[in-house]
């Protein structure tokens, strides 16, 4: 089968269009012919040799996401049937014709949907859903994101906006602010440099998802209200953090980490499933759809990876193969 492999880390220039063998499914397995994959950060930090991949995984072949069509079973893999149109949340090699995951990691692509569309969900989705489940997120909540023009970031804000929570979201880019309002952004902060928060910002929030890491953890603390709960997804800005720990004692904060991709395979069963109950629905209704920014050729992944590093995107970039 054709992929996009990773012939040694470094920056887009070293994905190339490859073969590798087709991927045989075992019980409980399904093999999916992918049709389009999302791009996801994790796969520009895999490539660049900064994100391995988990154990039993290919290195060399990036992809969190996809969406595409049920061609082969192995026992035991419930409603999943041949021509099924599905997308799913995988450890990795989404840039592949085809993958092998287990039959309850895969979610139907809800009716009229576009392969687009449906590859665009599972990792911001499944991310912003599960990490809002920790932060225990509640309807009137005043919620903080950074980042929110992230395709996770737009996932929360949907998610947060749904719920019926104020949401407050930063990004370093203006325009991405003007987007979020149009999507029920109710205040956008534009960070230039460092994030500090403003006096307006601090004590003011119930809860922070945090896709930037770094520093930002730091004025997550201030921002915080009393019993306030943060969930750091992402570390795009560094992983180390100077904390004035007294604070987050003081106001007895939760501070929470949390990632997907090496969780077990029965933890991510469980947290498609939870998708599946709580979104599935909205989905299919529209109440909630992802913004898909682009739409690059499979082939072209190198272009897809030097759009989302140069920060162009609102939402999801996504492979297509043709």
């Amino acid at each position: 089968m054709r992929v996009i492999r990773i012939t040694r880390p470094g920056g887009p220039y070293v994905l190339k269009l490859g073969e590798v063998d087709d991927p045989v499914p075992g019980p409980g397995e399904v093999r999916v012919r992918v049709v389009a994959a999302g791009v996801n950060r994790a796969d520009l930090l895999q490539r660049a040799g900064r994100y391995p991949a988990p154990a039993g995984v290919r290195e060399d072949v990036p992809g969190l996401e996809f969406a595409g069509v049920v061609e082969a079973a192995g026992r035991d893999v419930g409603e999943w049937h041949a021509g099924a149109r599905v997308m799913g949340l995988t450890a990795g090699a989404a840039y592949a014709e085809y993958v092998v995951l287990r039959a309850d990691h895969l979610l139907p692509v809800p009716d009229g949907w576009s392969w687009e569309m449906a590859a665009a969900i599972p990792e911001a989705y499944c991310t912003a859903h599960d990490a809002l489940d920790q932060v225990r997120a509640r309807q009137g909540d005043r919620a903080l994101v950074h980042a929110v023009g992230s395709s996770v970031g737009v996932a929360l804000l949907h998610l947060l906006h749904a719920r019926g929570s104020a949401v407050i979201g930063t990004s370093r880019t203006a325009w991405k602010l003007e987007r979020a309002r149009e999507l029920g952004l109710e205040t956008g902060v534009h960070v230039k440099g460092t994030f500090e928060p403003t006096s307006a910002l601090r004590d003011s929030v119930d809860v922070v998802c945090d896709l930037v890491g770094g520093p930002y953890v730091a004025g997550d603390l201030e921002c915080a209200r009393l019993c306030g709960r943060i969930v750091v997804i992402g570390l795009s800005a560094g992983r180390s953090a100077t904390l004035d720990l007294g604070l987050l004692l003081r106001k007895r904060l939760t501070l929470i980490g949390t990632v997907l991709r090496s969780r077990s395979d029965a933890e991510k069963a469980a947290v498609a499933a939870a998708v599946r109950e709580a979104l599935l629905p909205r989905f299919a209704s529209g109440a909630v759809s992802p913004v898909v920014d682009r739409v690059f050729p499979m082939q072209d992944a190198a272009e897809a990876h030097r759009f989302v590093e140069s920060n162009g995107n609102f939402g999801s970039v996504v492979l297509r193969w043709e």
